[in-house]
């Protein structure tokens, strides 16, 4: 089957759309992908002025939220045209959507309730193809975090690989998922990764940045010990996993109550402090895992800076490298992981890894929305792959 999936992270810069062939060997126990490349555009700025506006802790409205759910979703559908025509030949046969996270609930540790934008008739509509969305929820009502989702494609790439493999994706969250020698795959957000970063670049230039490219500030400056030290204070890292955060604690005004009584710090020197704190706050989660090999996605392995620190924090003998290595590009990984996971709903299958969310058990995610043509579903597989392996496209 040819699928598409879209995605859009906690950083809401962009909507990647990656394509792949996907499909089931060995009795149903392996699934092979076979990627076929990334398409990605940027918001329209009144769009992204609108969503970030509109986030926690601001004030937002219902008519608000209606019209992001429409804006978001025509976006994701004008992409997954793209991907359709540009990587698949006009050959899709699904479309999954992540859609755009806008409030992750969290009280007392436990998720609550989840929500994400983006309408999935619009995708449906334009592009003809049945559309798998809205992934998070069902696993949430089992008694889960409903996140990191990836997980379960996260243990399917790294059973096998010697040592404790983990996966690292870092976005606006970080979040990890590893393999220990002993006992079950384990998976949880660590805590901010560009989030508090992006926040501090557009606080510093008015916003006329949002993002430290190449970490070229930060290069510039020095970690300030004092703003880290009250920073690691926060309680979320010391929570026990099965766990999640979000903007909904990691935003701007969180960092404006961290600064205060140090008055003006250089920008060099915050951004400095800031990627120092990601990097220090995954090496923390990682370290009792006993974690052998780290293997990186996401927007924060563009920062050479902070890619350097991350190396400098991990236990000596840890190695780091992307996900290219495993053949998925670090800037696609997450959006081939929900066209996986648009795949396995669509046949059935179970989304989640129940040890790693916390859920009460495998659960088949997400809501389906048909294309113009009758809607048929595959036949159910007699078994859940627990294998992923990436070929060449």
């Amino acid at each position: 089957m040819r699928v598409v999936g879209l995605m859009s992270g906690t950083s809401h810069d962009a909507v990647d759309a990656a394509a792949a062939d996907l499909t089931l060997h060995d009795e149903g126990s392996v699934l092979r992908l076979a990627p076929h490349g990334m398409v990605s555009a940027p918001y329209e700025p009144a769009l992204r002025r609108a969503l970030a506006a509109a986030l926690s802790p601001s004030p937002t409205s219902m008519a608000d939220v209606c019209r992001l759910d429409t804006g978001i979703g025509q976006a994701f559908a004008a992409v997954a045209v793209r991907a359709d025509r540009e990587l698949c030949g006009g050959r899709a046969e699904l479309i999954a959507s992540h859609g755009q996270t806008v409030y992750h609930w969290v009280s007392g540790g436990r998720v609550h309730g989840t929500l994400q934008l983006g309408a999935p008739a619009w995708i449906a509509e334009a592009t003809g193809c049945p559309v798998v969305s809205d992934f998070r929820p069902r696993d949430v009502a089992a008694g889960g975090q409903g996140a990191p989702l990836v997980s379960l494609i996260d243990t399917m790439l790294l059973r096998g690989r010697p040592g404790a493999p983990a996966a690292l994706n870092i976005g606006g969250i970080a979040n990890l998922t590893a393999l220990p020698a002993t006992g079950t795959p384990v998976a949880f957000d660590t805590g901010p990764g560009n989030a508090l970063l992006d926040a501090a670049v557009r606080e510093t230039t008015s916003g006329r940045a949002g993002y430290d490219e190449d970490g070229a500030l930060a290069a510039r400056g020095r970690v300030h010990t004092p703003l880290l030290r009250r920073l690691l204070a926060e309680p979320y890292y010391r929570l026990p996993p099965p766990k999640t955060t979000g903007k909904e604690l990691f935003h701007a005004e969180y960092l404006r109550t961290a600064l205060e009584g140090f008055g003006t710090l250089a920008p060099p020197d915050l951004l400095a402090t800031l990627t120092r704190l990601t990097a220090r706050t995954v090496a923390d989660a990682l370290r009792p895992l006993g974690a052998t090999e780290v293997i990186a996605s996401g927007g924060g392995t563009r920062n050479p800076v902070l890619m350097a620190m991350l190396r400098q924090e991990l236990a000596a003998g840890t190695a780091l490298l992307t996900s290219g290595a495993l053949g998925l590009p670090a800037a696609e990984k997450e959006a081939y992981a929900f066209a996986v996971l648009g795949f396995l709903t669509l046949h059935g299958l179970p989304g989640n890894a129940p040890e790693c969310t916390g859920a009460d058990g495998p659960r088949v995610l997400g809501s389906l929305t048909p294309g113009r043509r009758p809607l048929r579903l595959p036949p159910n597989p007699a078994r859940t792959p627990v294998a992923l392996v990436v070929r060449p496209g």
